[in-house]
């Protein structure tokens, strides 16, 4: 869906930064442009949208986001799943790219916009109190929740696809500006493939498998 090096909700910090370089490096001294010109450039790093290698799969679920597994555990979901269900919770420090994925096909059956509170997205509270998106997808297999949640810097969550939108496994969806965490739900009949601690990949790192 959005394909550039830098997602375009980027572009506007990243000029205001660059005119802010210039002046300051004009109008006062070229060496105390450094600090914006290296704001600028953690900006456009912040704000980069890699490609990845998608291991296209209908009975596989792939990350929705780059981060550490802050935890698994398991939940009773009612709000799409409706069952019993594992949930991957993923931390996204402010070096990750915080670009979000879809972790399967299908089409978007439910989608949730909550207000919230800005803790630290590391707390555990962070999940049911902090300002969040949800989306279910369904397919022929299976139906996932995935849900972004702001954290104490973010202050906007971006989407880019409504209900009724189809996805394709892995295909960028949507965006959460600075520290954030993204939540995936899965029903048990999915073996979950990571574990608390490790390190996952948006698109890439297989989070888990259908056993059919």
């Amino acid at each position: 869906m959005v394909k550039t090096p830098i997602v375009k909700e980027g572009y506007i910090y990243i000029a205001l930064l660059a005119v802010i370089t210039i002046v300051v490096g004009l109008a006062v001294h070229p060496y105390w442009s450094i600090i914006p010109g290296v704001l600028m450039l953690f900006v456009s790093f912040f704000f980069r949208n890699p490609k990845r290698t998608i291991p296209f799969d209908d009975v596989l679920v792939v990350s929705p986001a780059d981060g550490r597994v802050m935890g698994v555990t398991e939940v009773e979901e009612d709000e799409f799943v409706n069952e019993p269900c594992n949930k991957v919770t993923i931390f996204l420090s402010v070096f990750d790219v915080h670009v979000n994925r879809s972790p399967i096909a299908g089409e978007i059956k439910f989608q949730q916009y909550t207000c919230g509170r800005f803790k630290p997205a590391y707390k555990e509270s962070a999940g049911c109190e902090n300002e969040r998106h949800s989306i279910g997808i369904e397919n022929d297999n299976m139906r996932i929740l995935v849900t972004q949640i702001a954290g104490l810097i973010a202050r906007r969550i971006v989407s880019w696809v409504t209900l009724g939108s189809i996805l394709q496994q892995g295909e960028r969806y949507g965006l959460i500006k600075f520290g954030s965490c993204t939540e995936l739900i899965m029903p048990k009949n999915i073996e979950v493939l990571v574990k608390k601690g490790d390190r996952v990949k948006g698109g890439e790192t297989i989070i888990g498998r259908l056993n059919k």
